[in-house]
């Protein structure tokens, strides 16, 4: 096994000390570019890559951003991550997944520390809120913000949507349309959004006069093909609904699909509303009514506040929501006239 080349050998090549070699290959301080060249071609020849732990142990920046996602899988995690990677990369960091059910699993947690510490801070997207490893972040004052999260009250910095409001915009624009008999699929209690997206259901709901029926809230977890078994339910109602809203489009897609499988047609029979405004939305048929959410500005946002804490300023606490625009497409239209 080939022994690992060091600084210094890199440096007796290129001619230079060992001082201006390190500065050359961290990207700090001056360094000639001709110096420059000439350190990093020797690098290459010697395949010398420095230490990062090492690095981080000296107290020097990673220039790594830890992405924590919780259960990577959902279509609109994957724009998130790349939300944010655009975002970190413009400002010259690189980012770091790190991919599980829970953080303070089994087997989890001594990964979740390593990385904490490789890292210069973290980033938690949709993070469940009965995970413990929340709580290690909170104690040790690990550099970090949490993205789309309302679980619970939390000493960190969150970046999020007005889940709420817009789940009433949502529903107030099929309310315009005329329909009374409205439902809604619900997601999954682990990051507090599908709660709020309730309540804003709800509000709407009563603020027109319009009782919130039981019979017309079911669970679809986030998932399609679970949004299409909560729309079989509800189709099966003696009196089903005639306009759904799902939390996320992708519970809407499954809507869709069980409606055309009744023989029904969307939005003549039944519109469908969705939640996130995905890049799928507008390429399925019908193409999806939806809330979009403005992606880009919430990673600027979300690494902004994380790079503040990386430069040594305090976590702000507290939680940002930007508000989301109703983007009206072909999957909800009038209520049919018989209903």
């Amino acid at each position: 096994m080939r022994k690992a080349s060091k600084l210094s050998e890199v440096a007796k090549i290129a001619g230079v000390s060992p001082i201006t070699a390190s500065r050359a290959i961290r990207g700090t301080g001056y360094v000639s570019e001709a110096a420059r060249a000439r350190i990093m071609a020797a690098a290459a020849q010697l395949d010398y890559t420095p230490d990062m732990l090492a690095r981080r142990m000296r107290g020097d920046k990673s220039k790594l951003i830890g992405v924590f996602v919780n259960n990577y899988g959902s279509l609109v995690l994957h724009e998130i991550t790349k939300a944010i990677s655009q975002e970190a990369r413009r400002i010259g960091y690189d980012i770091l997944i790190f991919n599980a059910e829970r953080f303070d699993g089994v087997g989890r947690a001594p990964t979740s520390d390593m990385l904490s510490k490789l890292c210069d801070g973290l980033l938690l997207l949709l993070p469940n809120g009965e995970d413990s490893y929340l709580d290690v972040i909170e104690r040790q004052r690990i550099p970090c913000v949490l993205f789309s999260f309302e679980a619970r009250e939390i000493n960190l910095p969150i970046v999020a949507v007005e889940n709420r409001i817009a789940a009433r915009t949502a529903v107030e624009h099929l309310l315009g349309l005329g329909h009374s008999r409205i439902a809604f699929i619900a997601g999954s209690a682990r990051t507090g959004q599908s709660a709020q997206r309730q309540k804003g259901y709800a509000d709407a709901l009563q603020a027109a006069g319009l009782p919130v029926e039981e019979e017309l809230i079911v669970e679809g977890g986030f998932v399609q093909a679970r949004g299409y078994a909560a729309t079989e339910r509800l189709l099966a109602l003696e009196r089903p609904p005639t306009a759904i809203f799902a939390a996320n489009d992708e519970m809407a897609f499954g809507a869709i699909d069980a409606i055309h499988s009744r023989g029904l047609r969307v939005p003549d029979d039944i519109s469908v509303m969705g939640f996130d405004d995905i890049p799928t939305a507008s390429g399925v048929f019908p193409t999806l009514s939806t809330m979009r959410q403005p992606l880009p500005e919430m990673a600027a946002r979300a690494v902004g506040a994380l790079l503040e804490q990386i430069e040594g300023a305090p976590a702000a606490a507290g939680k940002f929501a930007f508000p989301m625009a109703l983007v009206v497409r072909n999957s909800t239209g009038p209520v049919p006239p018989a209903a």
